[in-house]
């Protein structure tokens, strides 16, 4: 693959992913205005591309729609969320192509994934729903199987895996329309972006060469790891914590919080509060969980942000002890405000519209502090990458073309972009930017076959590199 190749790569992938941070943003401010169903079809706006703005087509909407009425300053946000969406997927389509450029078979697996999911979308507005999920799930094992095909290192994978893994994420944001908010729907479409922008962040940290240089904090690899799943299950409880409207569960006055209801011990039904499948034709907007089976949630919600804390400054603390001071901080820094911000959102059912006093609603609005607090768990993502990329995992001989760098200007004619360990060796630079990632043969190899051949032809071989001629 050529310099410009890799750059290209490189620049694309880092655009995409922060496109795809905004999105899961823009995602949550629509899910928290309450604006998941202002467009009740999918993927039109009442039957129209952007939605109705004319008087005769609002009157229009109303009389296709009659269960759910026209709203103006919601439906334009939906709609424009799946605008948004679908510029994220050419983009990831972008990168999947150049992934898979002069690799026919994934090529053609990767146009042929994004020609499924066209006419899949197309079979489904003309009504042909079984067909429709028939493409639909072929365009999903075509990338995926091209990404784990694809003979090119661990970048160039992920970014046809990203194709996948965003054809199935548009999927569940047709559920969530036409499965009326069903919270496992609701919190795997959560999830799905969360896995979208932790894949391209991936990408775009391998092609600008982040790793480490030795095994110096190897160690930390397994924590770092339990940190991440820990991270992802409250994140996770998150999500269902909103998909069943649970955030305000605990009541309203001095005894919510920290307390529950006034509570320490609250009466739940954990039973009830997590049970994922209720059936499909129940409209959940608003929710339809007694305060029991929320306040459970709720409950359970507050105690892994105190898990999740607790570990991660433990975590913080041991890296700053180990001289990741800056990866230290910046995990103190990013949970303090994650806390704080929770405070915040619960303190609105505490006081109203303020926080212990202050006037907060004339400032920060309720909808803007709760996706604030969705948006730094996406943030939360994106620095367990960081660290796990810079500070636990270690790029040397094969399992540095396995990540799959780019080539330094250094280690190659014709410059490039990227890091690798000093002393490699420009073939060893080649086979990586051309994508082969078998490993080159060690120094104790290398003596070993040498000691194997015949004298005569070491001769010859010592002749033939010395003098750059065919001996």
């Amino acid at each position: 693959m050529s310099p410009r190749s890799l750059r290209l790569l490189r620049w694309l992938a880092l655009f995409a992913a922060v496109f795809a941070f905004g999105l899961v943003m823009f995602g949550a401010f629509v899910r928290l205005s309450n604006a998941g169903l202002s467009c009740p079809d999918w993927p039109t706006c009442y039957g129209q591309v952007t939605w109705p703005q004319h008087a005769q087509a609002v009157a229009h909407a109303d009389a296709a729609f009659p269960d759910r009425p026209y709203e103006a300053h919601k439906a334009w946000r939906e709609q424009v969320h799946r605008f948004l969406a679908g510029t994220l997927g050419v983009l990831v389509l972008l990168l999947a192509l150049i992934a898979a450029w002069r690799r026919r078979g994934a090529l053609l697996a990767v146009l042929a994934g994004a020609v499924f999911a066209a006419l899949g979308v197309g079979l489904y507005m003309r009504g042909e729903h079984v067909w429709s999920s028939a493409l639909a799930a072929c365009a999903i094992a075509l990338p995926l199987f091209a990404a784990i095909r694809l003979p090119r290192p661990g970048a160039w994978k992920i970014c046809v895996l990203a194709l996948a893994v965003i054809i199935f994420q548009a999927m569940l944001g047709m559920w969530t329309v036409t499965l009326l908010l069903k919270p496992v729907v609701v919190m795997g479409h959560l999830l799905g972006g969360m896995a979208t922008f932790a894949l391209l962040t991936y990408a775009a940290l391998r092609f600008a060469g982040v790793a480490a240089v030795d095994d110096r904090f190897a160690d930390l690899r397994r924590l770092a790891t339990i940190g991440i799943v820990l991270l992802l299950c409250q994140i996770a409880l998150g999500g269902w914590t909103s998909a069943n409207y649970a955030a305000l569960a605990c009541g309203y006055g001095p005894g919510s919080f920290p307390q529950c209801l006034g509570q320490w011990a609250p009466p739940t039904d954990f039973h009830e509060g997590f049970v994922l499948w209720r059936g499909i034709g129940v409209n959940y907007e608003g929710g339809i969980l007694d305060m029991a089976a929320r306040s459970a949630i709720q409950v359970a919600h507050r105690f892994g942000a105190l898990v999740v804390f607790v570990y991660l400054m433990w975590l913080g603390h041991r890296a700053a002890k180990r001289g990741l001071r800056l990866a230290g901080a910046a995990i103190g820094v990013v949970l303090v405000a994650q806390v704080l911000l929770g405070i915040v959102t619960a303190h609105y059912a505490v006081e109203g519209q303020g926080l212990y006093g202050l006037p907060m609603a004339e400032y920060f609005p309720y909808v803007i502090t709760r996706t604030w607090h969705t948006q730094l768990a996406v943030l939360w993502i994106a620095t367990a990458w960081l660290a796990t990329s810079a500070a636990s995992s270690t790029l040397s001989g094969a399992r540095r073309r396995s990540f799959g760098e780019s080539i330094p200007a250094a280690g190659r004619a014709g410059g490039g972009v990227g890091v690798l360990p000093p002393g490699t060796s420009v073939r060893a630079a080649k086979s990586l930017n051309d994508g082969d990632h078998r490993p080159m043969p060690s120094t104790h190899t290398r003596n070993v076959l040498m000691r194997r051949t015949p004298p005569g032809q070491r001769r010859g071989r010592r002749c033939c590199r010395r003098n750059r001629t065919n001996c």
